[in-house]
């Protein structure tokens, strides 16, 4: 039994049935991979679900625009001594040497009320057993409808709101990590369909660990839809911004430039808003002075779910979501942090300090985005293009697992060399803010290891073609070693 959320029955007749409608197709599409038949029966006040097994419980805490739901027990005839007898046979070994409650409610047109249910069950049921309404142990729910009553002990949370997908479309900036995630829940809670925009500051890796907290996210929450995330390669971006704007506002202009982006994805998507993390005060950018001259950008209005809450709150919201674990192994990529950043600024000051951008290399990165269909993407595609890599980023560390004869006969200048095996067990006491690249004979052995590596939250890679291609390498040390940022195997940032 499923219950709508309160603020789906208080809309018109109108408003209402059009919500179920989509509520309905949403169900259908969370329910999609039960396996056996479904039913979804769908009435005023209340919708059903049978299914061939409690496998079909799983999804309903999860979708939006439902309040509760129960898993029904008993069934029986809405008749008093039918339900007394129900209840009895379900309850009574149940509630024996407890306290327990009944709680019944009736609708339609029927020769006893609500007390007479809980009256007579209750005083069945009250051999062996103690009532205590304030505090009990056991609560026997009786809801008696027009054709039948259905006795029940559990209501269980679900998604409240809106059904997704009755509000429109918006783009949520989101970074992977907290903030960004609960503020994109927080907007489809309210019926809105979300797509996602990832200003990628940091290369592959970081790249993989936002496609994974964002496909949780989809794959959790987003029944019904069909959310894409699009992805901007940033570091271009990022060196015009420091070649052209004085470090003070960097953090101020860097949002700017991400906010022209979000409104120019909006606008081939089809989207009405943009959706962000930002809680007033939490950083340097997030001054309310430093927000509104951010905002002068955007193209569309900018939501804000979490501007009033604070840090705990936020995380206690992640872990309900579901993506507190992914999202805490995302570290925030960005060597952009000045000294003395400005808190204060205005949106004419910002106009001035962007004045020498070139916002063609803005327009170039948004065109050349990759975009991922979250739902229908795999794990196998989530890693591929992000543990290979085909140079030594600046100030990466280059571990080399060779055998130590193999290494002492020729190795990168600089790099430390790692029995594998001790490797792959002691990583975790590796400093998790350095890149490092890792080296084997071919390139294969430690594909695998870069892959733990990174579930763990470190930015590490294989290197292309092991050892040979960091010979590869060789000539062009001088000039390239070090000065290059991380590129995949096929080059540019992974995007294809």
């Amino acid at each position: 039994m499923l219950r709508l959320a309160g603020e789906v029955t208080t809309k018109s007749n109108r408003t209402r049935r059009r919500f179920h409608r989509r509520l309905v197709e949403n169900l259908r599409d969370a329910l999609s991979d039960v396996e056996g038949e479904v039913e979804i029966e769908r009435r005023w006040s209340r919708l059903f679900v049978r299914g061939p097994d409690r496998s079909i419980l799983e999804p309903l805490g999860r979708v939006f625009g439902l309040s509760t739901y129960s898993e029904i027990e008993g069934l029986c005839p809405p008749q008093l001594d039918a339900i007394v007898e129900c209840g009895e046979q379900l309850f009574g070994e149940r509630v024996k040497g407890r306290r327990f409650a009944v709680k019944a409610r009736r609708s339609g047109e029927h020769d006893f009320d609500s007390y007479d249910v809980q009256r007579d069950l209750g005083a069945a049921l009250n051999p062996g057993a103690e009532v205590d309404l304030d505090h009990p142990e056991v609560t026997v729910h009786v809801e008696v409808r027009e054709d039948r009553a259905y006795l029940y002990s559990e209501k269980v949370e679900s998604g409240r709101g809106l059904p997704l997908g009755v509000q429109g479309r918006a783009l949520a900036l989101i970074s992977g990590g907290f903030d960004s995630v609960v503020a994109a829940w927080m907007t489809m809670r309210r019926g809105v369909d979300v797509d996602y925009l990832f200003c990628n500051l940091g290369g592959g890796a970081y790249r993989r660990m936002v496609l994974e907290v964002a496909k949780e996210l989809a794959d959790r929450w987003s029944y019904g839809t069909r959310p894409d995330l699009h992805v901007v390669d940033f570091a271009d971006v990022q060196d015009e911004l420091r070649r052209s704007v004085d470090e003070s506002y960097w953090q101020v202009i860097l949002k700017r430039l991400m906010y022209r982006a979000g409104s120019a994805v909006a606008d081939e998507v089809g989207a009405e808003a943009l959706v962000t993390g930002e809680s007033i005060g939490q950083v340097s950018s997030q001054t309310l002075r430093n927000l509104r001259a951010i905002d002068g950008v955007a193209d569309l209005p900018v939501l804000r779910p979490l501007v009033g809450f604070d840090k705990e709150e936020i995380i206690d919201r992640a872990r309900r979501i579901g993506t507190f674990e992914l999202s805490a192994r995302v570290r925030e990529y960005c060597a952009m942090v000045p000294g003395r950043p400005v808190t204060a600024a205005s949106p004419e000051r910002a106009l001035e300090a962007e004045a020498d951008l070139d916002l063609e290399v803005l327009s170039g990165a948004v065109a050349e985005r990759a975009t991922f269909d979250l739902r229908g993407l795999t794990e196998s595609e989530i890693a591929s293009g992000h543990l290979f890599i085909d140079r030594i980023p600046e100030g990466a560390s280059v571990l080399d697992t060779r055998p130590e004869g193999e290494y002492d006969e020729w190795h990168w200048p600089g790099s430390d060399r790692r029995d594998f095996r001790r490797l792959r067990e002691e990583f975790d006491e590796l400093d998790p803010e350095r890149t490092y690249v890792l080296v084997c004979a071919e390139g294969l052995k430690t594909a695998h290891l870069a892959e733990e590596m990174q579930e763990a939250g470190y930015e590490a890679y294989s290197l292309q073609g092991g050892v040979r291609g960091l010979k590869e390498l060789e000539p062009m040390m001088d000039d390239e070693a070090g000065a290059g940022r991380p590129r995949s195997a096929n080059g540019g940032d992974g995007d294809d």
